[in-house]
């Protein structure tokens, strides 16, 4: 990460060089460029749903399994929707596995 020198705001590359966006200032990137290359394609949204030994270091609560019964769940947030909307609350039960989600 590079910050620039005459405004401390963070830099980004731009044609083979550090520029920065708030004053302008540029500065030619060192070494390898293609290290700043970064390509990405996201076709389908997917949940993520946690499977075996995932679940370890996730919070409890209290919340009743619709399968088992059991009163126990790890938890967990995803932003499914857009980021003006709230997240969705997932739970798995701590004894059976059962993965569901909590409706608003």
């Amino acid at each position: 990460m590079q910050f620039c020198t005459k405004c401390k705001s963070m830099m980004f590359p731009k044609n083979g060089n550090f520029e920065c966006r708030k004053c302008g200032n540029i500065i030619p990137i060192k070494g390898n460029k293609k290290n700043f290359v970064s390509k990405a394609k996201i076709d389908d949204r997917e949940v993520v749903v946690l499977e075996g030994e995932q679940t370890s270091g996730l919070p409890t609560t209290n919340a009743r399994c619709p399968e088992c019964g059991n009163n126990t769940a790890f938890w967990w947030l995803r932003q499914l929707r857009s980021a003006d909307e709230s997240e969705t609350r997932f739970f798995k039960c701590t004894k059976c596995g059962f993965t569901w989600r909590e409706y608003d």
